[in-house]
């Protein structure tokens, strides 16, 4: 080897170990938030169960018995039966993969429109930034759900349709989010010297500004799953969400709303799950709240 590699390696190593220490730092945090681990398991088993459903269902969740309507929970059927005779653990378990996918699609798609939109704005400013910031706004004035609902019920309830809305709708979180953090560092020392080395704007917003905006913006992801997931099921709990016989939660409170009185299990167990796993990805995003602020690090650190 070379004295010029053998220097190179010298170098390079120091940064990879501070690296990983600030890696095994973070995750550090993590597992000492009780909350943001349970988080973490809970998120992970539900992610178990949205893959594996197939394997871990016991019966088809479309199929009926209409001998065995109504059951309620027993060893063969441990969450009971809905009104047409359907297994109920079956079609909560396949619900986890219609809630998972609607919750971090809708937020993908809020991120790849409102974070380019907060970037050029706080970064231009000027007409460019009242322009956008008015339209973020406009959203803004009407109330989520309410805004969702006009949506969905304008281009017809369906699946798509449906994370379109609810990726509308939270699009002004990220935007406003990624202007507020743009502004502040769009005068630091970094950004100065990349103009001087003249680099582009869009170099500069890509590769100096975002890298620095990123943990806030993973947890605003990571909580706006949690809040689209519970959209998603008012939304299925209209009929303006997913359609039968696809098995979603919301969808499945609201068919059993008309035998609550009868078959309290059947609104019981898709009302806990959609609970649960909201409460989950809000469990984790205080937790990577305070793995990434560095006042609350320090704070767990001592």
């Amino acid at each position: 080897m070379s004295a010029i590699d053998a220097t190179t390696m010298q170098r390079a190593l120091p940064t990879t170990k501070r690296r990983w220490g600030k890696q095994r730092d973070f995750f550090a945090l993590i597992v000492r938030n009780r909350l943001a681990l349970a988080g973490l398991i809970i998120i992970l088993a539900y992610l178990f169960l949205a893959i594996f459903a197939s394997l871990v269902a016991p019966h088809d969740p479309n199929f009926q018995v209409s001998s065995e309507a109504l059951q309620s929970p027993s060893w063969n059927h441990l969450f009971g039966t809905d009104n047409v005779g359907r297994d109920t653990l079956s079609r909560v378990i396949y619900g986890t993969r219609v809630s998972l996918f609607v919750g971090v699609t809708s937020m993908a798609l809020a991120a790849i429109i409102g974070v380019p939109l907060g970037l050029i704005s706080g970064y231009f400013g000027g007409t460019t930034d009242t322009v956008i910031m008015r339209g973020i706004d406009t959203l803004l004035a009407f109330p989520a759900l309410l805004l969702a609902i006009f949506i969905v019920a304008v281009l017809g309830p369906s699946l798509s349709n449906a994370i379109l809305a609810i990726g509308i709708i939270y699009i002004p979180g990220f935007a406003r989010l990624t202007r507020a953090s743009t502004l502040s560092l769009r005068e630091s020392e970094f950004v100065e010297a990349a103009h001087c080395m003249g680099a582009s704007h869009r170099r500069i917003m890509v590769r100096s500004i975002l890298p620095n905006c990123a943990s806030s913006l993973i947890v605003q992801f990571t909580l706006g799953v949690g809040y689209a997931m519970l959209v998603e099921a008012g939304l299925s709990f209209l009929g303006l969400g997913i359609q039968p016989p696809t098995p979603a939660w919301g969808q499945m409170v609201g068919l059993a709303r008309n035998y609550i009185t009868i078959a309290p299990w059947l609104i019981t167990f898709p009302g806990f799950a959609i609970f649960l796993a909201v409460l989950a990805f809000s469990f984790l995003g205080d937790g990577l709240r305070e793995a990434t602020d560095p006042r609350l690090r320090s704070q767990r650190m001592k």
